[in-house]
């Protein structure tokens, strides 16, 4: 098998390749009341970035195989090329936060070393393989922006606004991130039952 083609297979089950880390903090994890609040607002604000890039990408998000309809270069697309991923990243870190409060520290660093393993090793797979479609899809105008942009991590400046293409659209988020926001829900659900929600039935997980 050629590296694209297992690239492709990895890009195709990105999500599923992700549920152990909520498997581990799930299992493993005990939060406390600060680390809930802090990792959830830590959680909140990726998930924020998730809904911004969402509305400039589209449903294309949820795709199989990698595909664009067109250069998207606006909104978060101006700061990273990559603002979904930094978004999971930062969600993935937030909710390691909230279910490590009450835990050992070394219960704590094995939950992020898998957490950390599993998201950078996914991305670091289907992120090449991303910019390989995208180059040979639009050439000279994505060398340009990512000449111009950086991969993940914001830096100094920002796409100049005549170079931003792509408008918001409020419309595609309930149809592209609802399953992300079930989700979403449901770890928060989990941090307020193991914080003792239960607790008054003799329930302790």
């Amino acid at each position: 098998m050629t590296t694209r083609g297992w690239r492709t297979i990895v890009f195709k089950n990105r999500g599923a390749l992700l549920v152990p880390v909520a498997i581990v903090l799930l299992i493993f994890g005990r939060p406390s009341p600060l680390s809930a609040a802090l990792g959830i607002a830590i959680a909140v604000l990726g998930e924020a970035l998730r809904v911004w890039a969402v509305g400039y990408s589209g449903a294309t998000t949820r795709a199989e195989i990698v595909t664009a309809p067109s250069l998207v270069t606006a909104g978060p697309y101006a700061i990273v090329r990559n603002p979904l991923y930094l978004a999971n990243g930062i969600i993935a870190a937030g909710f390691w936060l909230a279910y490590s409060g009450a835990v050992s520290r070394a219960e704590a660093a094995f939950m992020f070393a898998v957490v950390f393993a599993l998201v950078v090793g996914v991305y670091a797979i289907i992120i090449p393989l991303e910019e390989s479609y995208l180059l040979g899809h639009f050439g000279a105008p994505y060398r340009a922006y990512d000449e111009a942009v950086p991969r993940i991590f914001p830096a100094a400046r920002t796409l100049a606004k005549a170079q931003r293409t792509g408008v918001w659209r409020s419309g595609v988020i309930g149809r592209a991130e609802v399953i992300t926001l079930v989700f979403f829900a449901l770890m928060i659900v989990v941090v307020w039952l193991k914080l003792g929600a239960l607790a008054a039935w003799g329930v302790f997980f």
